[in-house]
């Protein structure tokens, strides 16, 4: 979390960084802060976190989590705990992470740094999703927790911010139905292919996925003989996405069979159809 710091702070810092290199000769061990000030024991956390182990915060969390235990009803104990909660979040420790923001939240609901720490919550599930083939209980958590920073704090600095990643979390779910899809349709399971397909394109429509789904629709259906739902998901594919590569693959995998993109029949995505181009949501 950026907090600025005067140098009035960083040269209490480094005055208690003196103070205690003079309590012992082994710097990691854990100091005796008893006869130090709230303020003191803080600032030196934040001086451990950016200046002094930059890449070790747990260093910093040891004297963050002191003022908690030595001062549990000042400003400093509810300042140092949001801190605790973005120096475990810095430290990958994201459980840890998600139970300080929580704890934070239920103690100060209405504290100025509570949008922050619902951020940071939110942010704890995030940063865990890094590859679309695992599994999808952490996508669900981040997006619920993004959905609270933007419902809860709309006027927050952070709501911007957990908007651009509920999107990314959004696409990311649509992707693994995706990857699911594709697995089915190469080893010829058309109707499990197509269940996966339905799925990004009923739930999932704002997402970067949704082209190449109404494409893959085209595919699974003309495998099964089922033209009326290849040619309207072409018609979907076609008004929608013209210019998209997957429209052309489709508008071709029709006219070999002597078919066109059109809407036909009465399946679901006739539905589809007349909801998105025609308006008529009924």
């Amino acid at each position: 979390m950026a907090r600025g710091k005067t140098a009035a702070a960083k040269l209490g810092a480094l005055g208690l960084v003196t103070a205690l290199a003079a309590c012992g000769p082994d710097p990691n061990a854990t100091p005796n802060l008893e006869n130090f000030t709230a303020k003191q024991i803080y600032e030196r956390g934040e001086y451990e976190l950016e200046v002094g182990n930059p890449r070790r915060p747990n260093t910093a969390l040891k004297y963050f989590s002191e003022v908690e235990r030595l001062y549990p009803y000042s400003q400093w104990a509810k300042r140092a705990l949001i801190m605790e909660a973005y120096a475990q979040h810095r430290a990958k420790k994201y459980e840890e992470a998600r139970a300080s923001a929580q704890r934070f939240l239920d103690t100060y609901p209405g504290d100025e740094d509570a949008a922050y720490a619902a951020y940071l919550l939110a942010l704890s599930y995030y940063d865990q999703i890094d590859e679309v083939g695992r599994d999808q209980g952490l996508t669900f958590q981040a997006l619920q927790a993004l959905r609270d920073v933007i419902e809860n704090y709309p006027d927050s600095e952070y709501a911007h911010s957990a908007m651009l990643k509920f999107d990314l979390a959004f696409d990311h779910l649509a992707g693994k139905e995706m990857e699911i899809g594709r697995y089915y349709l190469k080893r010829g399971d058309y109707t499990a292919a197509i269940n996966r397909f339905r799925v990004v394109v009923e739930q999932f429509q704002t997402t970067t996925h949704t082209p190449e789904a109404l494409e893959r629709l085209v595919e699974a259906y003309l495998a099964l003989g089922i033209t009326d739902q290849a040619q309207t998901a072409a018609a979907i594919l076609g008004h929608n996405f013209q210019s998209s590569p997957f429209y052309q693959d489709a508008y071709n995998l029709l006219e070999k069979k002597g078919l066109k993109p059109e809407a036909k029949g009465d399946g679901w995505l006739a539905k589809v159809y007349r909801q998105v181009i025609q308006g008529k949501w009924l």
